[in-house]
């Protein structure tokens, strides 16, 4: 993809540059009350975030914790298709000179090719936060920003309530803009950082800033950014109304998670700007819309939070019908009550007494993943899944336990083993530290295996029982490892006996991928996972193998014969 020109519209022309968006999912989200990620998570949502073409993946604040600081490494070492990633942080410590100070050095240690500082526009902040002047506040910008530049990073400035500091003193507001600027900062982000700035108030003050600066013309040409919190519930509508204005870089994050009231919501940013207007967008086209639902529904899952159903485009009541006028009249004409088609960003309406559709989701979305339905009805398979999903799986967040399902529905389908039984016992006895013990029955070809294994938990014992047994007949599963495991409770007003779903997230060296079970017993929810989980395993290590042999096959096939120097006619 290739990436927009660093320089500003001129004033009156806004629509001669793209709209670029930056996504703070992994920084800002995470702020957010019970979002929390680890670092499996942070790396399989940065992927996501780059197969869907995001052109900017801000990864975190390497100067405030070692999660961060052990993603960036893991970050260097994988390719990325369409995202740069942006480090964050914050301007160096009054006390410090930036080559002394330890966030900035973390931020070059990053090896990132962009990178975000906040700074402080308001006074108050200034004066009663940092305990600075106004004119050290200004040094420790500009300071930051050039150490940065000097070293040669993209440097991206964000504002820190910055429409809250230009109400309280207009003037100093803007110089800390223009100190970034003259420091060598290309993009400049307009924070509202409380949230409470109101729509007219946050266009008056975008033009009076843009007048000044961009008229001034002494520093090189900038690109203006925007962003917003959702406290005075306007973050999508005030970044709306700042590309209108003419701004050209919208920094946001998927669902709106974040801070307090969360952040603007990228998912409906990205669906307004490219079915609601002309903007030329990067991603391209707001890339394929049709993943929109699939990618909102997928970070959810990861982050372990439930989906919004109220979610505006994505979210499972978007498109949803009661009877009466209203479904009646969408029965005959769908688009009467929708103001988009559905499909378009991968959702799908339904009247709320009778389900509509999901066939062909179902079909496409097996067929995404490589997978040909030969001998399976996809009418059939999509029931099943809705019977599945209202016992308390979610698919959206399991693509493995979902590539199964397709795969034990297919001619000629054999489960490479099966677990006749297991036992999973806890003993802790005088205080003295937990014991977990699982024993458990599997069979392989009609073979019967009888293993047992210790754990720190019964989830654990029952883990290694499981490997231990399998691993005689399925030596691969050596480099099988959990990097995951999540639960939630789905009717918490069950209390004690609540249905659970488990999500378990593994790994081989080679691929990460993530299976489910559900079950009003968390062992047995974790059992079906766990199974999954080695199931898919075994599976595509041998999909491997019998591809090398192919290619193996093909080559030598092809090859001319050699003859033996020693052979004679």
């Amino acid at each position: 993809m290739t990436q927009p020109a660093a320089t500003a519209a001129p004033m009156g022309r806004p629509a001669d540059l793209p709209v670029v968006l930056y996504d703070t999912t992994l920084r800002d989200g995470t702020q957010g009350e019970n979002i929390i990620l680890s670092l499996a998570d942070k790396l399989r949502i940065a992927r996501m975030l780059d197969e869907y073409g995001m052109p900017f993946i801000e990864g975190g604040w390497p100067g405030s914790n070692p999660k961060d600081i052990d993603f960036f490494a893991a970050a260097r070492k994988q390719r990325w298709a369409t995202a740069r990633l942006a480090a964050f942080g914050s301007t160096r410590h009054r006390a410090n000179r930036p080559e002394d100070d330890p966030n900035l050095r973390e931020l070059v240690a990053a090896e990132t090719p962009v990178v975000t500082i906040f700074g402080k526009s308001w006074l108050l902040h200034v004066t009663e936060v940092l305990g600075a002047t106004p004119a050290e506040n200004l040094d420790m910008i500009a300071d930051s920003i050039g150490f940065l530049v000097d070293r040669g990073r993209e440097a991206v400035y964000d504002a820190e309530h910055f429409f809250d500091g230009y109400k309280a003193d207009p003037g100093y507001a803007v110089q800390t803009l223009e100190a970034a600027r003259q420091a060598g900062a290309r993009t400049i982000v307009l924070c509202d950082t409380n949230g409470g700035t109101m729509t007219d108030e946050l266009l008056r003050i975008i033009a009076a800033v843009r007048g000044a600066i961009d008229a001034d013309g002494s520093g090189s040409p900038i690109v203006w950014g925007i962003h917003t919190h959702n406290d005075a519930e306007l973050a999508v509508a005030n970044s709306m109304a700042a590309v209108t204005a003419g701004i050209r870089h919208v920094q946001a994050t998927i669902n709106g998670y974040g801070e307090r009231c969360g952040n603007a919501n990228m998912v409906s940013i990205l669906a307004n700007l490219a079915l609601k207007t002309g903007n030329e967008l990067v991603p391209a086209g707001g890339g394929d819309l049709a993943d929109l639902t699939a990618l909102s529904r997928s970070v959810a899952e990861i982050a372990n939070v439930a989906p919004l159903d109220y979610q505006p485009y994505v979210g499972r009541s978007a498109f949803a019908h009661k009877g009466g006028v209203h479904g009646a009249a969408v029965a005959k004409v769908e688009r009467s009550y929708q103001h988009v088609d559905p499909t378009i960003v991968g959702n799908e309406g339904r009247l709320v007494v009778s389900e509509l559709g999901g066939r062909a989701n179902t079909k496409l979305r097996a067929e995404q993943l490589g997978h040909r339905l030969e001998g399976v009805d996809p009418r059939e398979l999509s029931k099943l899944i809705k019977q599945l999903e209202s016992d308390g799986l979610a698919f959206e967040g399991a693509e493995a336990s979902f590539e199964l399902l397709v795969r034990r529905h297919q001619t000629g389908y054999a489960a490479p083993f099966r677990i006749v039984d297991y036992t999973c016992l806890i003993e802790q006895r005088d205080g003295r530290e937990l014991l977990a013990e699982a024993t458990v029955k599997v069979e392989v070809d009609g073979e019967v295996l009888h293993t047992a294994a210790e754990g720190n938990g019964p989830v654990n014992a029952l883990d290694a029982a499981l490997r231990k047994a399998l691993g005689a007949f399925y030596p691969q599963l050596d480099t099988v490892h959990l990097v995951d495991y999540k639960v939630r409770i789905l009717d918490g007003g069950a209390a004690t006996a609540a249905r659970t779903r488990v999500v378990i997230d593994s790994a081989d060296g080679a691929r990460t991928w993530s299976t489910m079970g559900s079950d009003t017993n968390i062992i047995a929810a974790s059992a079906a996972a766990l199974a999954d989980s080695l199931e898919y395993a075994i599976w595509k290590a041998g999909a491997e193998l019998r591809r090398r042999d192919e290619r193996h096959f093909t080559t030598a096939r092809h090859e001319p014969a050699v003859a033996d120097p020693t052979s004679t006619r």
